[in-house]
């Protein structure tokens, strides 16, 4: 015991030198003609000035799969300070591990990282007071700190190589996804990890090795100590990554699901209708995503705002928690329902997402005008009364999407504006009647287009 109660100072753990495998060219699919000409810019620039570069992570990762990877991000030897003297048009970023952000035409970031040192590493235990002068690190050491050994790979740009220290080329080769280091550890360090796993595995139809998946079980609520803005922003690049179908079976199994949307806990397997339990549903809704998903990058059309996919997904919890569709509902009942989903999507899935306000209203205008189209179509022209109203051209397209996770079969959608109703309109989310005869509003002119033929993201007409 330390007599003099003062807090000591705990060394970090003895460094193990890894053992590296090289992967020389010819023998991995990755040539230089792969890379993208801003990252090879880079990775160039920074060998002309005497230091190493190399391609890493997820881009890799990629081209090794023979994919076209979505960033290219690089690390160096160079500290922050010397990038940003050799690249005059970049930006440094973050606060614990400084990027160095270089900007090109149209928009395009490249990120480069200097090596990261085991000293930062999570390994170290909680207590280790880390001198600031070992913030910067070695190749081995860095791809310790990565969190799954697929995306711990270098591509080093003089000699067209592959280095490898944690077994990650095995694994793309075999189709494993694997944690770095101690799985249970390394979880309980960053939660996230988890969906990391789960979209790699699901992303590239993989397998998650053993020893991950169990600890990925054992440690699942620990998902629910993460900053609730890093999980919202988590589950977006899972619905939209076109792989969300697969997504949602291991995040069920895992139990990771009803961590991210507690309102299903006890829920799933509840009758949705007749033929579905709720998790049957959702199942079908996620295939439905994907569908949207993959036909817009095709057509290269925008994708669907979050407030449809995230509403898409709650149709399940609307009917098991409010009896949404099962029950019909007019005036003042219907009022009371549009008060009652946005008052629970306010206290539960608003905190544990952080959604904001404007996305909440959106996604409770969708759901409680649902049974309202589904009430009024009868294969024909919809009542003109419905038709006059702000949201009948999102909520018809939601209509359609809803449809389509019943039948599986394609079905119209008709575009939606991207950007959330005007804060302005925000107060009314429930059905409105038909007004009375000779009556007329002006605020309640139709955004339908009814000149464009079929519908967007493949699902056409009938």
């Amino acid at each position: 015991m330390n007599k003099t109660n003062q807090p000591q100072t705990i060394e970090a753990p003895e460094k193990i030198k890894l053992s590296c495998t090289v992967i020389a060219q010819g023998q991995h699919p990755i040539t230089k003609k792969m890379l993208d000409p801003d990252a090879l810019f880079v990775l160039e620039k920074l060998r002309n000035a005497g230091f190493s570069g190399y391609l890493v992570g997820g881009g890799v990762r990629d081209l090794y799969l023979g994919k076209t990877p979505k960033d290219f991000d690089i690390s160096t030897n160079a500290r922050p300070g010397q990038l940003r003297k050799l690249f005059k048009n970049s930006n440094t970023i973050g606060r614990r591990f400084r990027l160095v952000q270089v900007f090109f035409k149209g928009g395009k970031t490249i990120e480069v990282s200097t090596l990261r040192s085991l000293s930062e590493h999570d390994l170290d235990g909680p207590e280790a007071i880390l001198a600031p002068n070992n913030t910067f690190g070695t190749l081995d050491e860095d791809a310790q700190r990565r969190d799954l050994t697929i995306n711990s790979l270098f591509y080093e740009i003089e000699t067209h190589s592959i280095i490898d220290y944690v077994g990650g080329v095995e694994d793309l080769e075999k189709g494993i996804v694997r944690i770095v280091g101690d799985p249970k550890k390394r979880i309980t360090r960053d939660p996230v990890r988890i969906m990391r796993a789960i979209r790699h595995c699901s992303r590239n139809d993989f397998t998650i090795e053993e020893k991950s998946w169990e600890a990925i079980c054992d440690q699942h609520q620990q998902l629910a100590l993460c900053p609730p803005s890093r999980l919202r922003d988590e589950f977006l690049k899972d619905l939209y990554n076109c792989k969300i179908a697969p997504w949602f079976e291991l995040a069920e199994k895992s139990s990771i699901f009803t961590i991210l949307i507690k309102g299903y806990l006890g829920k799933l397997d509840l009758p949705f209708n007749e033929t579905r339990s709720c998790r049957e549903q959702i199942a079908a809704t996620m295939a439905t995503i994907d569908r949207m998903n993959i036909q817009a990058l095709e057509q290269k059309t925008p994708r669907q705002p979050d407030y449809v996919l995230f509403a898409l997904v709650l149709i399940a919890w609307a009917e098991s928690e409010f009896s949404l569709l099962s029950e019909q509902r007019k005036g003042a009942l219907a009022f009371q329902l549009g008060k009652k989903i946005r008052t629970d999507l306010d206290k539960n899935l608003g905190i544990d997402l952080n959604l904001r306000r404007s996305l909440r209203q959106e996604m409770t205008t969708l759901l409680v005008n649902l049974p309202l189209f589904i009430m009024h179509d009868n294969g024909k022209d919809w009542p003109k009364w419905l038709q006059k109203k702000s949201y009948f051209p999102r909520c018809l397209l939601f209509y359609n999407c809803y449809k389509n996770t019943l039948s599986q079969e394609e079905a119209e959608l008709i575009d939606i504006p991207a950007e959330p109703m005007p804060a302005a309109e925000e107060q009314s989310s429930a059905p409105t009647p038909p007004p009375a005869k000779g009556k007329k509003n002006s605020k309640d002119k139709t955004a339908l287009s009814s000149s464009r033929p079929g519908g967007i993201f493949g699902f056409k007409k009938d």
